[in-house]
């Protein structure tokens, strides 16, 4: 690139040279950052650096620059920066101008006011120039006060102006929809601001009274009765003064000479009299209030008034001799009204107050009238009759519709399915008893005992249940306090009567032991001995006593089974699910073992509708598996067939 041409030549090419001191040739830079914003700026040197003419300073500028003297050390002063702009309504947030005023409204239909004064408040919101006239609540006044225009820009003329706070001050009246205002006074906050606006407050006024309020507020009139012993007078004087005796009646013509509370009441105003009855609760009788009503009542009547009809003409004057003052009525005496017998015993404290002070009794009594209940007589149970037990025989002497005995929950879900099972023989002079062998259950969850006789073939004697569940007394335990049977009594050796049966306990098996030994406690030292010793002596047992004793086992399961199969066929004889029962669990058995999976075995109930649910299928249930998984439904099947 040419550069720097010699002073005269053309600027051709060929006629200049190139600079070879200069390499670089970009533009200038006309953008830049400042404060983090981008800004425009004027090239100072050209291509190739060279420095542009136009942007240097002239001679005048800087000979101007020479001359200037600096007026700070740092440069001119800088304007001040303008003040923060605040909007109104956060200037004069809750600042409101106050004025009390009122206006008068006219009463056409009324003779005692031809027209009231109502007072207001009158607030100015300087926020938004709205307004609002509120009227105090006066109690008991018979006009809708509180908010009397709300708060909204009112209009001040037709050409659509609106009042401002320089159009109010006190003294003055304004009309704002029609009603008259006149301004009598304001609060200091809204003189003060008012003044400092530069507005010239007139003078405060009173406010207007309304007349018929203040005729209100005159006293009333007095009236003076002419002599000290006037009926207007006691009625004035005494009014709503009442002396309360509390008095009894004991009716001797009922049956049981029953008392009965009354309230005397005695009015001083017209000294008239009135009997009120005090009810109880669940007493039987009709809630009549009053016994007699209000009237004044005969002490003393004339002697020729004997035949007088009381029942139909009202007595007067004329047929009393006197009649019942309040000082015939004195707590501790009795006193006789239309042939009852009230007994006073007590008053209330104004009675008393009024005695002390017209009659000079101080000492009234309070007589405790109240009857001391008989102590309580105690129930007893009568005899035992000997049917059932004696828990469930006295339950039809506490409630009309017995109830069953309350059961040890807390016991039976301890020892829920428990039982402990002993080896017996039936103590008895006859030689065929000698040999048979019964199976005694104690079930510890309800201390009861069921007796099971195993069968024998060709013995001639039927086994089976012999006694069902059910609590034995022992026998020299009283009728009223029967002693059951428990745990502690049965031992190797022990003698247990079961309603006249002897039976000797010859075996028991090695869950009696276990729970004997984990509960020591309830067990004397002697019958746990017993208990190991024997067992000791049959760890060995002879193979045909243990043989025997398992086909006793087989056998009395067998035939609970049996008898559980026939009470649940007698139950399910009209159940539709018996039809097709056999044939489904049959599907399910390819191999024809008799058994199927637990699972396999509900889902079949669940879609015959057999209700598992019930506890006699659920025990059937129980006594036809076999391990945790398998079930034998051949058992199961028989229940649902004829």
């Amino acid at each position: 690139m040419v550069s720097n041409p010699v002073h005269g030549l053309p600027l051709l090419p060929g006629s200049s040279f190139t600079d070879s001191t200069k390499t670089a040739f970009h533009r200038s830079q006309t953008l830049g950052y400042r404060n983090g914003y981008a800004m425009a700026r004027r090239p100072t040197v050209g291509i190739g650096g060279n420095r542009l003419q136009f942007n240097q300073l002239s001679q005048a500028d800087l000979d101007e620059l020479a001359n200037k003297v600096p007026l700070l050390t740092y440069g001119p002063p800088k304007p001040a920066p303008p003040t923060n702009f605040i909007p109104a309504h956060v200037a004069f947030d809750k600042k409101v101008l106050k004025f009390d005023a009122y206006f008068q409204e006219d009463v056409p239909l009324s003779t005692e006011e031809h027209y009231r004064i109502r007072q207001v408040k009158i607030y100015y919101y300087l926020e938004d120039d709205s307004m609002s006239v509120i009227e105090p609540i006066v109690e008991n006044s018979g006009m809708p006060q509180g908010k009397f225009i709300k708060r909204q820009r009112l209009p001040k003329n037709d050409r659509g102006d609106h009042y401002h706070w320089k159009d109010l001050n006190r003294g003055i009246n304004i009309t704002i929809y029609g009603k008259t205002f006149r301004i009598v006074e304001c609060d200091r906050f809204t003189q003060e601001y008012l003044e400092s606006q530069g507005i010239e407050l007139n003078p405060p006024e009173k406010m207007a009274l309304d007349p018929y309020i203040e005729l209100r507020k005159q006293p009333l009139r007095k009236y003076v009765t002419p002599s000290d012993f006037d009926q207007l007078k006691q009625f004035l004087t005494f009014d709503k003064q009442v002396l309360r005796f509390y008095a009894i009646w004991e009716d001797t013509d009922s049956m049981f000479r029953e008392c009965r509370n009354y309230v005397i009441h005695y009015y001083l105003m017209d000294d008239t009299v009135e009997i009120r009855e005090v009810h109880e609760r669940n007493n039987g009788r009709d809630p009549f209030p009053l016994l007699m009503n209000r009237q004044r009542m005969p002490k003393v009547l004339m002697e020729n008034t004997k035949n007088f009809p009381q029942c139909v003409l009202e007595i007067s004057d004329q047929e009393v001799l006197e009649w019942y003052t309040a000082k015939d009525f004195i707590v501790g005496k009795p006193v006789t009204i239309l042939g009852r017998t009230f007994f006073i015993y007590d008053c209330d404290p104004f009675t008393r107050q009024y005695y002390k002070e017209k009659f000079g009794i101080s000492d009234l009594p309070c007589i405790d009238v109240s009857k001391k209940e008989p102590p309580p007589i105690k129930q007893e149970l009568p005899p035992y009759n000997g049917y059932g037990l004696v828990e469930d025989s006295a339950q039809n002497c506490l409630a009309l519709i017995p109830k069953a005995p309350k059961k040890d929950v807390i016991k039976m879900l301890m020892n829920d399915n428990k039982v402990l099972r002993y080896l017996a023989s039936l103590e008895s002079p006859i030689p065929e008893d000698k040999d048979r062998r019964f199976v005694l259950s104690y079930f510890l969850a309800t201390d009861t005992i069921s007796i099971f006789e195993p069968p024998v073939r060709n013995s001639g004697i039927i086994g089976g249940k012999y006694l069902g569940r059910t609590k034995v007394v022992k026998p020299h335990s009283s009728v009223e306090n029967p002693i059951y049977y428990g745990p502690s009594d049965f031992f190797i050796g022990a003698v247990i009567d079961v309603f006249g049966h002897r039976f000797i306990i010859l075996d028991t098996d090695q869950y009696v032991l276990k729970y004997m030994e984990s509960n020591a406690a309830q067990y004397s030292p002697e019958t746990l001995l017993s208990i190991q010793n024997h067992i000791r002596k049959q760890e060995a047992p002879a193979p045909e006593l243990e043989l025997e004793n398992k086909q006793t086992e087989v056998y009395a399961e067998q035939q609970e089974l049996e008898a559980l199969i026939s009470t649940v066929q007698e139950r399910l004889k009209d159940h539709p699910c018996r039809d097709g029962i056999h044939e489904a669990f049959q599907i399910h058995d390819k191999e024809a073992s008799g058994f199927v999976d637990k699972e396999v075995f509900f889902n079949i109930c669940g879609s015959l509708n057999v209700p598992v649910d019930d506890s006699l299928i659920n025990e059937l249930i129980r006594m036809c598996s076999h391990g945790e998984d398998k079930i034998n439904y051949y058992n199961f099947v028989r229940a649902f067939s004829n």
